[in-house]
C-alpha cells in the first residue's frame, strides 16, 4: 500500500516507516521538522514538511494515500501551555482524518495513548478502577492531553458512521528504545517503589536487531480489514521488574484497586489480552533484553536510538 506516516521524525513515526517499509510498502512521511537538501539515502522514505493543524498542509500530504499512520503530536502536555497542546494534537487528528475521508483513503491508524482513561496527569489524582486496565475501563481525562487524545477516538468513531474508512486506535505505553531503557526503566527494575500510572507498563519501539514490538502492532493496525473503530492498548506482556504483579500491587496500593485474573504471574499493568486477539499482536521483546537485574545496560547494547 502507499501509506503515509505523519509524525515521521518522531521516536514511533521513524520506526513505523522502517517497519512499513521492511513490510514492503511504499511510505511517505511527514513531520513539522524542515527537510534537509542532502542526497537521500538509498530506500529512503518521500519526505513532506507539513503543519497538520493547517488543513491545506494536511490535505497536500494525504492526498494519494491508501492509508494513514497518524502519529504526529506533543507527546505529553507539561512543556507546552495547555492551549497549545490541546488545539495542536485535536486539530492535527482531525484535519489529516477529514482529508483521508475526502480522498477515500481505506485505512487509518490513530495513535492514541494509555493515558485516555485520566489517571496519568490530573489535576485531581485519582487511581484506576481495576488493573491490569483494559479497553473498557472507564474514560475521565482531566488533562489537555489525555482529553484531546479522547477526543481523537471520537474523531474515529464518527468517522466510520460517516464514510467507508475503517479506523483503529493504538494506545502505546510508554515507549522504550535503546536509547532511553536504562534512564526510564532503570530506577524501577532497581526499585518497585519507583511508581507509574501504568503500573510498571512499557513497550519496545524499535531495537538494532530490526524487531519491531510497538511499530509491527501499527503494521497490523494498517493491514487490518477489520470494520469501523477498534481500540487497541500495545503494551510488553511482562512489568518492569518482572516481579508477581498481584503482590507488588498489593504492597503499594493496598487494597483499593480490583485485580483482575492475569495472564501471567509478572503481568503488565495494561491489557493486551484484546490486541492479541484481534490483531494477531505478539510482543517479542523484554525489558530484560536491554537491561540487567540492577537496571543498568547489558554489554552489547549502546545506548543509542537506533530508529532512523
Amino acid at each position: 500500500m502507499r501509506v503515509l506516516v505523519t509524525g515521521a521524525r518522531g521516536k514511533v513515526g521513524r520506526a513505523t516507516v522502517a517497519a512499513l517499509q521492511e513490510a514492503g510498502h511504499d511510505v511517505r512521511a511527514t513531520d513539522i521538522l524542515p527537510p534537509v537538501f542532502e542526497r537521500p539515502d538509498e530506500g529512503e522514505a518521500d519526505y513532506f514538511q507539513a503543519d497538520l493543524t493547517d488543513a491545506g498542509d494536511a490535505f497536500a500530504v494525504v492526498r494519494g494515500a491508501e492509508a494513514v499512520v497518524h502519529a504526529a503530536a506533543i507527546p505529553e502536555p507539561t512543556k507546552n501551555p495547555p492551549h497549545v497542546v490541546f488545539h495542536n494534537n485535536l486539530m492535527a487528528t482531525f484535519n489529516v482524518l477529514e482529508a483521508a475521508i475526502r480522498f477515500g483513503v481505506g485505512r487509518f491508524v490513530n495513535i492514541s495513548s494509555e493515558t485516555v482513561p485520566g489517571f496519568f496527569f490530573p489535576e485531581r489524582e485519582f487511581l484506576p478502577d481495576y488493573v491490569p486496565v483494559d479497553e473498557e475501563h472507564p474514560i475521565r481525562p482531566q488533562d489537555p492531553y489525555a482529553t484531546a487524545k479522547h477526543f481523537g477516538e471520537q474523531l474515529m468513531d464518527a468517522a466510520t458512521r460517516r464514510s467507508d474508512i475503517r479506523c483503529i486506535s493504538i494506545r502505546p505505553c510508554w515507549v522504550q528504545h535503546e536509547g532511553n531503557y536504562e534512564r526510564n526503566l532503570g530506577p524501577q527494575v532497581r526499585d518497585a517503589s519507583v511508581l507509574s500510572p501504568n503500573f510498571w507498563s512499557y513497550i519496545d519501539v524499535y531495537d538494532l536487531a530490526d524487531v519491531y514490538d510497538l511499530a509491527d502492532a501499527i503494521v497490523l493496525a494498517a493491514e487490518s480489514d477489520l470494520p469501523g473503530h477498534e481500540v487497541f492498548y500495545i503494551a510488553s506482556p511482562d512489568n518492569v521488574g518482572s516481579r508477581p504483579f498481584e503482590k507488588t500491587v498489593r504492597e503499594y496500593y493496598g487494597d483499593d484497586i480490583e485485580i483482575k485474573p492475569l495472564a501471567r504471574e509478572d503481568a503488565a499493568g495494561i491489557s493486551i489480552a484484546k490486541a492479541q486477539k484481534m490483531l494477531g499482536y505478539a510482543p517479542k521483546r523484554s525489558w530484560k533484553d536491554y537491561l540487567d537485574e540492577n537496571g543498568r545496560l547489558k554489554p552489547g547494547v549502546t545506548g543509542l536510538f537506533s530508529g532512523s
